[in-house]
């Protein structure tokens, strides 16, 4: 008899715990697999770990395995408000977009700090058919492990000069220009600060800005 209640607590926790964890994940936010940053990962894992502590021992109470998920919960909601309201946060928390290939030259010392290796480089360009490195303008190792690439003579890749009013130096970089130059460019537009600035891209030779919206009447 005790062990036919053990099989129904179990049963029941596994339905309670795939239902909490389906209403967990929603309240996340919706991202694909490829797309889940370190944290994301970490959390999901834990949770996961969580789950299974909670279904092997059904005597244990089940509270105490659900505060643990709800923790988890709050940690990844707080750190996705601050990674929405700062850009050095997200870029702490999820890394930035890599260099991998500019101009047809592999940048070896980009290589070295991602642990990146060129039998990694030439799968991934494979999978996108690109038959050359001569062939490719820039070739961005994203976060996520995802190679993008950009051949020659095709449209460049979109590169933000100023993101949530935080100036991209080392996209400055890759278009040869300094933040000196981008805020002359700024005053042209009668944009004294850039931390007003929501969005600022460099395309077709012209810039493109977009302020915040607190900013836009002003």
């Amino acid at each position: 008899m005790e062990e036919l209640e053990l099989l129904f607590v179990v049963a029941w926790r596994t339905i309670f715990l795939y239902l909490l964890i389906l209403f967990i994940f929603r309240i996340m936010g919706k991202r694909e697999v490829g797309e889940l940053s370190l944290m994301d990962l970490v959390i999901f894992v834990m949770i996961a770990e969580v789950a299974s502590f909670a279904i092997d021992n059904p005597k244990r109470k089940l509270f105490e395995s659900i505060l643990p998920m709800i923790l988890l919960l709050l940690i990844q909601l707080g750190t996705s408000y601050w990674s929405l309201k700062s850009k050095k946060v997200r870029d702490l928390i999820d890394g930035d977009p890599s260099v991998i290939i500019r101009s047809g030259e592999i940048i070896e010392s980009e290589m070295r700090k991602q642990r990146y290796n060129l039998d990694d480089l030439f799968q991934q360009l494979r999978e996108q058919q690109i038959g050359s490195i001569q062939d490719v303008a820039y070739a961005f190792l994203e976060p996520s492990g995802n190679l993008s690439v950009f051949k020659i003579g095709e449209d460049h890749p979109v590169l933000p000069l100023i993101v949530d009013g935080d100036v991209q130096e080392s996209h400055l970089d890759l278009i040869q220009q300094d933040k000196e130059w981008l805020l002359d460019e700024l005053k042209k537009l009668d944009i004294d600060d850039p931390r007003t600035v929501f969005y600022c891209s460099y395309e077709k030779e012209k810039l493109y800005v977009q302020l915040r919206e607190r900013f836009k009447s002003s």
